[in-house]
């Protein structure tokens, strides 16, 4: 029989139905473009909702497939509710990530995804043929003493859900998680683990490709067995602490948001577009500002105690992966 008499019997000549039924074999031309801002901090910043209307007004102009959000946005009290309605703008599905501060003063995690609309705590979807994890690194450690501060965790339930989830895809796989899995230095607790986790799904065929996570307010990539992590900056700031406190704005604002003295902020919001394609070839366009106030080295600030640079800018980044994506010719 040749091919296209076995294409007539089995009804497939068009190849349509051959690719409804196997959507990894669609031809893998498809793109993903999705734009993403972390580290809002709504409850500590005066200006947050001018910060967040800009990013969406830009993301409707640029129209990517969709928006996330790394973690940090807002408490689920209802004075945030407008900065909500701003989110809601988006012309586009919006997605997101749960954050340490986003249960501050005594908030559950399941009131924070209900307030926001979000999916789940963790959870995944498909955009565009590829496939995208988000993870909530907010979970306690029940086995030991956990380390001082907001817990940084993935537990055994949460770690044995990404095992099916990453089983159950071939698509080329994104990672998103509040806290870094690539950070010891207030990333997750068990960031080796999780690496693994992601390095083991990826034996017979790279999946994971990208890393993505917020958290710690800086601008910094790594690239550990194959997978990129690229943290991605705060939207508004970075904290620096009593010893460096400065009222950077005015006392009204000072008074009014009593915590905007102890960062650095950023003039000018950033976040990041991030493009890939079926090669692997990921694209981040990144913005850049100034800060507010004196640099932290003009404050003295000794570089070694925030490890990598704090700078008020999210960096472009050009990424190529070596993995390749089987076709049938």
């Amino acid at each position: 029989m040749d091919r296209k008499e076995f294409l007539s019997k089995t009804g497939l000549a068009g190849g349509a139905l051959l690719f409804t039924r196997y959507p990894e074999l669609k031809p893998q031309n498809k793109k993903i473009r999705f734009g993403v801002i972390a580290d809002l901090h709504h409850d500590i910043m005066h200006d947050s909702p001018a910060r967040l209307s800009a990013f969406i007004a830009q993301m409707n102009i640029e129209s990517p497939d969709f928006i996330i959000q790394m973690g940090d946005l807002c408490v689920p009290k209802k004075e945030n509710l407008p900065l909500m309605d701003i989110w809601n703008k988006f012309k586009g599905p919006g997605y997101h990530v749960i954050g340490n501060h986003d249960t501050d003063g005594g908030y559950t995690r399941d009131q924070v995804v209900e307030f926001w609309k979000a999916k789940a705590k963790y959870y995944s979807f498909d955009a565009n043929g590829f496939h995208f994890i988000v993870l909530d690194g907010n979970e306690h450690n029940e086995s030991k003493e956990r380390p001082a501060g907001y817990a940084r965790y993935i537990s055994p339930v949460q770690l044995e859900w990404l095992k099916e989830d990453l089983n159950g895809t071939s698509f080329p796989t994104i990672v998103l998680c509040h806290q870094g899995l690539d950070n010891d230095a207030g990333g997750l607790e068990n960031g080796t683990l999780l690496r693994y986790t992601l390095e083991q799904a990826n034996q017979q065929k790279q999946k994971v490709i990208l890393v993505l996570s917020g958290h710690h307010h800086q601008d910094y990539y790594n690239l550990i067995n194959d997978i990129h992590y690229v943290q991605i900056n705060s939207a508004s700031y970075q904290w620096l602490g009593d010893k460096y406190k400065e009222i950077r704005y005015s006392k009204e604002i000072d008074k009014n948001h009593p915590y905007i003295k102890y960062t650095v902020p950023y003039k000018d919001p950033i976040w990041a577009t991030i493009e890939i394609d079926q090669k692997g070839r990921i694209k981040i366009k990144g913005r850049k500002t100034v800060f507010i106030g004196p640099s932290p080295a003009e404050l003295g600030l000794n570089p070694i105690d925030h490890i990598y640079p704090i700078v008020p800018f999210i960096s472009d980044r050009n990424l190529t992966n070596t993995y390749t994506i089987n076709r049938i010719i």
